[in-house]
């Protein structure tokens, strides 16, 4: 069965790049984020990584840790990262799981039988600290992923997760976002103090809360 959106997590244990760990143990009070790869030593995976490990500090600003996964072993993933770190320029510091047997691509839905039987498509679960599965994206082999889109995401989850909001079309940190249709508009301006705007009864705006 497909893993949804405010589903548990699954659990595992796994040899990675950064030595075994235990998924929930390692995530602790972190949100998270597994996202997938085809194969090591693969061009548009090489540049994934790569940007995973430039965005370092911008994923740490949001308390996430970010595991990548591929169905190759662990050798082949310490060789790569040589590669990864000369040709984009970085330093990976995040683990890489090591799924061989695709265990952990199995529990997550990661292998597409329609694509391959072998290779995982790329997918991106985004984990809250209470280990719910928050937003789910998946892309095909052939198309990276935007770390720019990823980021929002993580974003948008964060912000509303903490207020009766949710974020808009387009919506980029700091822009205004959609106070949520379950606020009575009496208790609105207790709310949200920055102010609001009425577009129709249902289409109500404020200033990001937590900026």
């Amino acid at each position: 069965m497909s893993l949804r959106i405010g589903d548990y997590a699954p659990n595992f244990s796994a040899q990675t790049t950064l030595g075994e760990i235990d998924f929930h143990q390692w995530l602790g009070d972190s949100w998270g984020i597994i996202y997938s790869h085809p194969a090591d030593f693969t061009p548009v995976c090489t540049t994934e990584l790569g940007r995973t490990a430039q965005l370092k500090d911008e994923f740490e600003k949001r308390g996430t840790k970010v595991a990548a996964i591929s169905t190759d072993d662990l050798d082949s993933h310490i060789g790569w990262i040589d590669d990864i770190n000369e040709t984009q320029n970085t330093q990976v510091e995040f683990p890489i799981i090591a799924d061989a047997d695709k265990k952990v691509a199995t529990l997550y839905n990661m292998i597409h039988p329609n694509f391959s039987t072998t290779a995982t498509v790329r997918s991106v679960y985004f984990i809250d600290p209470d280990k719910k599965i928050q937003a789910i994206i998946t892309y095909p082999a052939s198309t990276g992923r935007n770390f720019a889109e990823i980021l929002r995401v993580l974003d948008s989850l964060q912000l509303t997760a903490e207020h009766s909001v949710a974020t808009p079309v387009d919506w980029e940190l700091g822009q205004d976002v959609i106070i949520s249709p379950s606020v009575k508009q009496e208790d609105v301006e207790a709310k949200f103090p920055k102010g609001h705007r009425v577009i129709k009864p249902y289409l109500r705006y404020t200033p990001q809360p937590n900026k």
